[in-house]
């Protein structure tokens, strides 16, 4: 969300990641983030440092959100009813070599700015308690949110709460210099637009709706790409990639959430994963983070 809603500060991931576990999140097509948290990444996955990959840089830590709002969820709105659909029958590897044309024509706001060099992040409101963080996030990874048009998409808890660290540390308070917020560092213009898309009122500043928000454009990048490149198929299964980080759509989901639809989803084009470093991150956090034992 990032790119894609919100990113923090820039930091140096290179560092981060050996010091092992911590990192931030993204909107739209992103540019670079800027809140760093350490990172663990697995032996067998060197990460390099890319210049003319900014937004890479895992985002800072320091504290977490506003006070909750008592709000309760629901699996599926009133009034929609969740068709079946079959299973995915899809056995052919990789993406596809040219993409279907999108079919979605509301798609998120451009990326903003990117933030000034040295900026700090801010922080606003109380930050909320990691065991608060942590129920929030598995709240919003037990929602559907296609509920009739494609109710299997399901977003892993684990990639929540990875990409949550990967952004803010989960820290629900932060505020990052290219306006990126709270826990998954949801831009305002993109928590707008899906407010606007999905019939919602998230409260971009309620750590527990900031995480609705960044699993909800998670979905959406799930239905968008997939529908594009893996003919529907939604499955956000890490068996089904490869050491090539282009292979799957768990990866193309990932990437972005921090770059954007636009950098990595394009008419006509090969699926692109052009942010290979914060890819490694997430994925590396799926499984190492030291926050999957809050």
């Amino acid at each position: 969300m990032r790119r894609f809603m919100g990113r923090a500060g820039a930091a140096v991931v290179a560092g981060l990641l050996l010091a092992g576990g911590m990192t931030g999140c993204g909107g739209e097509e992103r540019t670079p983030r800027g809140v760093a948290a350490p990172v663990e990444l697995p032996t067998e996955q060197p990460v390099e440092a890319a210049a003319d990959e900014p937004s890479e840089a895992p985002p800072a830590v320091e504290a977490m959100g506003v006070a909750p709002s008592a709000r309760p969820s629901a699996s599926v709105r009133p009034g929609l009813t969740a068709k079946p659909r079959p299973k995915p029958t899809r056995t052919a590897a990789g993406p596809l070599a040219v993409p279907k044309p999108p079919t979605e024509t509301r798609v998120p706001p451009p990326p903003p700015k990117p933030a000034p060099s040295g900026c700090q992040p801010s922080h606003k409101g109380t930050p909320a308690t990691r065991s608060q963080v942590k129920a929030a996030l598995a709240d919003a990874a037990a929602k559907t949110y296609w509920p009739t048009s494609a109710p299997d998409i399901a977003i892993p808890l684990t990639l929540l709460k990875a990409t949550a660290w990967q952004e803010s540390g989960w820290q629900s308070d932060i505020v990052a210099c290219d306006g990126g917020i709270g826990l998954m560092q949801v831009m305002p213009a993109t928590a707008d637009w899906m407010n606007q898309r999905f019939g919602e009122s998230y409260d971009i500043d309620d750590y527990r709706d900031n995480a609705y928000l960044g699993a909800n454009y998670l979905a959406w990048l799930t239905k968008y790409i997939g529908d594009m490149y893996f003919e529907s198929d939604y499955r956000l299964d890490a068996s089904l990639c490869t050491a090539e980080l282009d292979s799957c759509l768990l990866n193309a989901v990932i990437s972005a959430f921090n770059y954007g639809h636009g950098a990595v989803a394009r008419d006509g084009e090969p699926l692109a994963v052009p942010n290979p470093q914060y890819v490694r991150n997430v994925r590396a956090l799926m499984t190492e983070c030291v926050c999957l034992s809050y």
